[in-house]
C-alpha cells in the first residue's frame, strides 16, 4: 500500500531496521505481556525521534512525526500506543525548552540525557479517560521543604515496566494561594513508586499499561514546572502542545493498525475493485486527516486553532478507521478471521483510540462553542 510505504520509509530513515526487527517476531508474542518491543525501540534509536538535534535527537517535524507513528502502530499496536506516550511527551516539554528561561537548568538536563541514554518518559496524567482533559491531575503533592512530595496512582500507565521518568500533572498552590496545575518530572527509580499488574485485556498487552503507585515520592523544586508571575502562560503553552502531538500521534498509531488490515485485504484480493476502493478511501481519510493536521502544525499552525484542528482530525479518523476496520474484516471473511487470530486481534487493537481523552461530548461541545467564536474550553 502506497502511503502505508511512505510511512515505513519514514520509519526506516529514523529507526533502520525496526519495522524488520518487529516483523521478525510472530503477532501473537509480539503483542503479549513481556513482549520486547519496547527495548527494540530504544535500541532503534526511537526514545529521540522528538528531541531536537541540539539534544542529540532526530528533530524530527510534526508530518514525519505522524509517519512514523503509524509504521509502528502497523508493525505493533501495542508499541504504536507506547511509543506515542513518549513522544507527545518528549515533544511537549521540548517546546518549552525551545525559548530561553522556561525550563530550570535542572529540568534541562533530565530531557538532554533523552535521546542520548535512550530514556524512555511515562505519563501520569489522565489518557486512557475519556472525560478528563488528558493534563488534569491524577496524582496529590503536597510542600515540603526543598520539594514535594506526591501520592497518587496512574492505571493503565504506558510504558510502566521500562519507564526512565514519569511526568505528572499536579495541583499546587499558586503565588495568591489558590490551586494551579504544574507538572512534575519524577525519576522511575524514585523511593516510593512501585508498580502493580492492572491490564488484564491480550489487546495492546506489549505496552506495558500497568498501575503505577506514587507513596510520599519526594520530588525537589527544581524538577516541578509550573507557571509564574513572568511567564503566566507557561503551562497554557504546555497544555495546547500536549494535546496536538498527543491526538496526532494516538490517531495515527490506530491508523497503523487499520492500515495492516487494509493491506492484507488489497494484498489477497479479497473482494470486487468497487469494494477495495471503498476500503481504501476508507483508511486514506483518516491518513489524509492525521497527515493534513501535521502539515498544519509543521507549518505553525498553534493554540487554540491547532488544538481545534487536531481534535477535529482525531474524531473524523476515529470514524474512518472504524468503517474501515469492519469493512476489511468482512472482505477477509469469515474463514480468515477463525483460522488468523491476528485479524480478530487487530480488529479489536484499534478500538481503544476511542478510550483516549477527550470524550466525544466534551469535544463536540468545546468545538461548536469556538466555531461560534468563543473560547475553546475542554471539560
Amino acid at each position: 500500500m502506497r502511503s502505508l510505504d511512505v510511512a515505513r520509509d519514514a520509519c526506516e530513515r529514523h529507526h533502520p531496521g525496526l519495522v524488520k526487527s518487529l516483523a521478525d517476531i510472530p503477532p501473537a508474542e509480539r503483542e503479549a505481556p513481556g513482549s520486547p518491543v519496547i527495548d527494540l525501540f530504544r535500541t532503534h534509536g526511537g526514545t529521540g525521534l522528538l528531541a531536537p538535534a541540539a539534544y542529540g535527537g532526530h528533530g524530527v517535524d510534526a508530518l514525519e512525526a505522524v509517519r512514523v507513528t503509524r509504521a509502528v502502530g502497523a508493525s505493533s499496536p501495542s508499541l504504536g500506543v507506547a511509543a506515542t506516550m513518549h513522544n507527545f511527551t518528549t515533544a511537549m516539554l521540548f517546546a518549552l525548552a525551545a525559548d530561553a528561561d522556561r525550563l530550570t537548568p535542572s529540568q534541562i538536563r533530565e530531557l538532554a540525557r533523552i535521546a542520548p541514554e535512550g530514556l524512555l518518559l511515562a505519563s501520569g496524567w489522565a489518557e486512557g479517560r475519556t472525560e478528563q482533559n488528558i493534563l488534569s491531575p491524577s496524582v496529590v503533592c503536597a510542600p515540603v521543604d526543598g520539594g514535594f512530595l506526591v501520592n497518587g496512582a496512574k492505571k493503565p500507565c504506558s510504558l510502566s515496566g521500562s519507564m526512565s521518568l514519569l511526568t505528572a500533572s499536579v495541583s499546587v498552590p499558586g503565588e495568591n494561594g489558590s490551586p494551579t496545575l504544574a507538572v512534575l518530572l519524577i525519576p522511575a527509580d524514585s523511593p516510593g513508586i512501585t508498580v502493580h499488574p492492572f491490564w488484564s485485556s491480550p489487546v495492546l498487552a506489549a505496552a506495558q499499561s500497568e498501575e503505577v503507585r506514587l507513596a510520599d515520592v519526594f520530588v525537589p523544586d527544581s524538577l516541578l514546572i509550573r507557571t509564574t508571575a513572568d511567564d503566566p502562560k507557561r503551562l497554557d503553552d504546555l497544555q495546547a502542545a500536549a494535546f496536538v502531538w498527543f491526538e496526532m500521534l494516538v490517531t495515527s498509531a490506530y491508523v497503523g493498525a487499520a492500515s495492516t488490515l487494509v493491506e492484507l485485504v488489497l494484498a489477497r484480493g479479497r473482494g470486487s475493485v468497487s469494494d477495495r476502493a471503498a476500503l481504501g478511501l476508507h483508511l486514506e481519510n483518516a491518513v489524509a486527516l492525521t497527515e493534513g493536521v501535521a502539515r498544519a502544525v509543521r507549518d505553525g499552525l498553534d493554540g487554540d486553532d491547532a488544538v481545534s484542528a487536531v481534535l477535529v482530525a482525531r474524531f473524523a479518523a476515529q470514524t474512518a478507521i472504524g468503517l474501515a476496520t469492519d469493512l476489511a474484516v468482512e472482505l477477509l471473511g469469515g474463514i480468515a478471521f477463525i483460522t488468523a487470530p491476528e485479524i480478530a486481534y487487530l480488529c479489536s487493537a484499534v478500538r481503544p483510540l476511542g478510550f483516549h481523552p477527550p470524550s466525544r461530548t466534551s469535544t463536540a461541545d468545546a468545538l461548536v462553542e469556538y466555531w461560534a467564536g468563543g473560547p475553546l474550553v475542554l471539560a
